[in-house]
């Protein structure tokens, strides 16, 4: 059997006349020696709604893939009615290596996404590690002397937790503008170096005021990072593997804030070097190895699949088969990451038709309630474990054993929700996880014992993290790369605001057990679990009905007059299915 090796297409989609011409004949719509071989060297894989039913009690045999048999999946683009309609635009940065007639093995995808892993998901990580470092922190420092030191009161501390979520809020949407303007291979590393120069001159902290002009330098700089990143990561991965990706970038949060309690343990130790406090050296270090991470990004970002030659990298990372490959099956999986260029920026129009798109405000309002449950005693973690008797190098080390499990279980959860193909219920695994735990965290006497108490902390902070699933499904649910943008956007300023509203559950008058706000915490993971999530499966399943019954019934060529004549983009077309 044959494989297409290379071949690239002309600045033109075919028409559905170049596609219904015998095989022989499809060379004059590329260069080079490519056919287009029979559609059963194609793979299907329909995408199958998950049901309890047919997980429970389906059986089916597991045969070992051949490796060199092919692994190309079937699209749009092997419709020669529907072809035309998705072709990438002419100025789409890897139209020279999109090739519909490519075919590749399941030895040669294996090895890219490997080789992908280490090149692109591997900085990724570490600078999302960069992230979380310099935005967590705060919560080692809190450790030692840090409000003292400041004159600072637990209300205070709320004040910077909720001015930072504002303003990283508030930076979200302007970030992702300049991010499709300038590229994220361009802001992603320049947004690392700016922040760092503020973390690490949080060494020079005052009092009140310098503490929140410092968090909210740091919320406006770091807002729009999560989502430039998973935009960039759309480039290289498909829709199916973008999210276990996405989990491995909550992994290293968890990795991160492990080794930053273990590099807490021993800076707080500095504690009187030069006359200075362990936080502040705590800042100091911290906003240096980020600054370092993020000079080194700037070389370690190339801007696309086909762009990875540069002057310091002159034979680039991929051969050209490898970019044919690479950018085939991204095309082939969404269609609509051909719409736009990667330095192309949006539109207001376009921005103004995604922040309207009514069918992801459920997302959305999941965003907004998911995390709160367990944000307070997250964030709270070191200082109700030195309030129940544990001193302060004790503290940041007893923190690890949750960030540890906590890796476990949102892996787990991210590999179930994928195999699965379910993200609603699956995803509603984090507050069910949570809920007895609170109940346990509120049953608690005033003075428990502190290794009941940390137990039931560490347990109910084990829990397996949704939003690496959820971050997937608003991306996949957007249906375009202008909307995706926008959308991921959106959803994260909900998940800030989210943050601010957790901020305001434990306050200075319900201390140290705070068992107001666990009552709180109780009553709204009740809700999530019983209301929110059911209520959000059942409506995409009616609006996937709704779509249903109108394409099914329609005939190929009226398919077709819809798709050449409709104004629709994204997931307002009615072949878009939502997932859920």
């Amino acid at each position: 059997m044959s494989i297409s090796a290379s071949a690239t297409p002309e600045q033109r989609p075919p028409t559905t006349d170049d596609l219904s011409r015998p095989i022989s004949l499809l060379s004059s719509i590329g260069k080079g020696n490519s056919y287009l071989p029979a559609d059963g060297d194609l793979v299907d894989e329909d995408e199958e709604q998950f049901t309890w039913t047919k997980t429970i009690f389906r059986r089916k045999q597991m045969v070992p893939l051949d490796p060199d048999a092919i692994a190309t999946r079937r699209s749009v683009f092997d419709d020669p009615d529907l072809a035309p309609h998705y072709w990438p635009k002419k100025d789409y940065e890897n139209l020279h290596r999109f090739d519909p007639t490519a075919r590749w093995t399941y030895r040669e995808e294996r090895a890219l996404v490997r080789k992908l892993d280490w090149k692109i998901m591997a900085m990724a990580a570490i600078g999302f590690s960069a992230l979380n470092l310099d935005r967590s922190n705060i919560n080692q420092a809190n450790s030692g002397t840090f409000l003292q030191d400041l004159k600072l009161t637990t209300n205070d501390f709320n004040l910077g937790n909720t001015v930072f979520k504002l303003a990283f809020l508030c930076a979200e949407l302007p970030s992702q503008l300049i991010s499709k303007r300038v590229g994220p291979d361009r802001w992603i590393p320049t947004q690392i170096c700016l922040w760092s120069l503020v973390a690490l001159s949080q060494f020079w902290l005052t009092g009140r005021t310098s503490f929140l002009v410092c968090r909210a330098l740091l919320g406006g700089l770091q807002g729009g990072f999560i989502p430039d990143l998973i935009l960039y990561l759309s480039y290289f991965y498909t829709k199916t593997e973008l999210p276990i990706r996405l989990a491995i970038f909550w992994m290293s949060l968890n990795l991160c804030s492990i080794i930053a309690s273990f590099l807490a343990y021993g800076t707080l130790h500095m504690n009187g070097v030069a006359g200075q406090a362990g936080w502040r050296w705590l800042f100091m270090i911290e906003g240096i190895i980020t600054l370092l991470i993020g000079i080194f990004s700037f070389f370690r970002m190339p801007p696309s699949p086909t762009q990875t030659k540069t002057w310091f990298r002159p034979n680039g990372w991929f051969t050209e088969r490898e970019e044919i490959i690479i950018v085939n099956r991204v095309i082939r999986d969404d269609p609509t990451k051909g719409d736009m260029h990667n330095r192309e920026g949006l539109t207001l129009r376009r921005l103004w038709t995604a922040m309207c798109d009514y069918d992801l405000w459920p997302v959305y309002l999941l965003g907004l309630m998911f995390g709160i449950p367990t944000a307070p005693p997250l964030t709270y973690l070191t200082l109700l474990l030195r309030n129940i008797g544990f001193n302060t190098f004790n503290t940041n080390l007893l923190t690890i054993p949750s960030q540890a499990l906590g890796m476990v279980t949102m892996f787990l959860i991210t590999l179930v929700s994928e195999s699965v193909n379910e993200r609603s219920i699956v995803s509603m695994m984090e507050d069910l996880w949570a809920l007895p735990f609170l109940v346990a965290l509120y049953a608690l006497p005033s003075n428990p014992n502190p290794w009941i108490f940390f137990a039931v902390v560490t347990g109910l902070l084990s829990y397996p993290y949704s939003h690496p699933i959820q971050v997937g499904w608003c991306s996949r649910n957007a249906g375009a790369v202008a909307s995706r943008t926008v959308n991921a956007s959106l959803y994260n300023m909900f998940v800030q605001a989210s943050g601010i509203i957790s901020s305001q559950i434990y306050v200075a008058s319900d201390a140290p057990r705070y068992h107001r706000g666990n009552r709180i915490l109780i009553i709204i993971c009740t809700v999530n679990v019983c209301i929110l999530y059911p209520a959000t499966k059942a409506y995409y399943i009616w609006r996937n009905r709704q779509r249903a019954k109108i394409w099914d019934v329609m005939t190929p060529e009226e398919r077709a007059h819809y798709l050449s004549t409709t104004k629709d983009v994204g997931n307002r077309r009615l072949d878009f299915r939502f997932a859920h």
